[in-house]
């Protein structure tokens, strides 16, 4: 970046430094002081005469602060290849400024495309289970293969945000994970790899907070807010029924006119317990397949390869009665199904067995069993 360049940025991170500073602040003040620059170099008074405000900001030790960090920032940025992205860039995701208080400036490390023509925020527990991950995993891969141009988005956190990413990079997605904190980290540290592979791959780690910011609770909630603002549609995989930052997003993809969509789970299991709540109040559709999202999105799904696919490709009969079973029952227990369909008990667990090494099925406590 030219000595311009770099005076240019500089004013642009102390201007998003300003404490409430969003893009709905920042366009009046440019609009009536014309430059960056021209409110950290113009009089005082003449800043408070123009903007018709008389905040403390605009004092000379407070601008000089400003623009101290930002110049430090300025330089790290620099060093560590990160696209700074001010909220007038063509790079910056367009989704997110139609949300008044989205961030001025973004931070990105990678090179995904943020405005790709679909964008499909994932999120859930950090204590997801076999039920939520495996349709992570299969939302995301039939996605990858019936639309284009499709960026998968969510937090990096554990559980159901990393299940996301990780199925994206596998499916050949590129995938953004939006942080709670500055780019001189990762948190949870566990997610170290994951976050390289995932810019190797073309993705990217976004955050509206500059180095040094540590990963303080607020910070998360307010980071929900780009997750929900810089897609077109969110889907709430697990949550449970009283809390969870899943919950708080979806709140927030409503309010900004999103589509929200949730995986529902038996009333008894506590982390379907948020999602059936979302269905319920009817803050999010139910979601159980990607062509749930396609229909309800009115996205053009890339037409399919071959003929029309088999439902049970190569299944005996008994095995095909147990997935029909369980595909109108949503579960079934071992000695019930056995009565149901009328198998005995010793062969109907050798064909689970089978089912459940095809990855067909998945085995749950007790001696039930799902569809994958």
């Amino acid at each position: 970046m030219t000595a311009q360049g770099n005076d240019l940025l500089k004013y642009r991170i102390a201007l998003a430094g300003i404490k409430g500073m969003n893009v709905t602040a920042a366009r009046r003040l440019l609009d009536v002081l014309g430059s960056e620059e021209a409110l950290f170099t113009m009089d005082q008074r003449e800043v408070e005469r123009l903007t018709g405000l008389n905040a403390g900001v605009f004092g000379p030790e407070v601008r000089d602060s400003l623009l101290e960090r930002a110049a430090k920032e300025t330089e790290f940025v620099g060093a560590s290849q990160i696209r700074p992205l001010f909220f007038t860039d063509k790079d910056y995701p367009g989704r997110l400024l139609e949300c008044d208080d989205a961030p001025v400036l973004l931070y990105a490390l990678g090179n995904a495309n943020l405005n790709a023509r679909h964008v499909i925020g994932i999120v859930g527990t950090r204590n997801a289970t076999a039920y939520g991950v495996n349709f992570i995993n299969r939302l995301v891969e039939e996605l990858s293969s019936r639309i284009e141009d499709l960026l998968v988005v969510s937090g990096l956190a554990l559980g159901c945000d990393v299940a996301a990413h990780r199925q994206a990079m596998k499916s050949g997605v590129p995938t953004a994970g939006v942080l709670a904190h500055g780019l001189d980290m990762i948190y949870p540290p566990e997610n170290r790899n994951d976050a390289a592979r995932m810019v190797a791959a073309g993705g990217a780690l976004l955050t509206d907070y500059p180095r040094g910011t540590r990963p303080y609770r607020g910070n998360f909630l307010a980071r929900n807010r780009i997750v929900a603002g810089m897609v077109d549609c969110l889907v709430v995989a697990e949550s449970a029924a009283d809390h969870g930052g899943a919950l708080h997003t979806a709140r927030i993809a409503r309010e900004y006119n999103r589509e929200v969509f949730a995986l529902p789970g038996r009333t008894s299991d506590h982390y379907s317990g948020g999602c059936n709540k979302l269905i319920r109040r009817q803050v999010a559709l139910l979601c159980e397949r990607a062509d749930d999202i396609i229909e309800a999105m009115g996205w053009t799904p890339l037409p399919a390869e071959g003929g029309q696919p088999q439902l049970f490709p190569d299944l005996s009969p008994e095995e095909e009665t147990v997935m029909e079973y369980l595909r109108r029952e949503g579960e079934g227990e071992l000695n019930p199904m056995s009565v149901r369909i009328g198998l005995p008990v010793g062969k109907l667990i050798g064909v689970l067995m089978k089912l459940e090494m095809q990855g067909l099925i998945l085995t749950m406590p007790g001696s039930r069993y799902r569809p994958a």
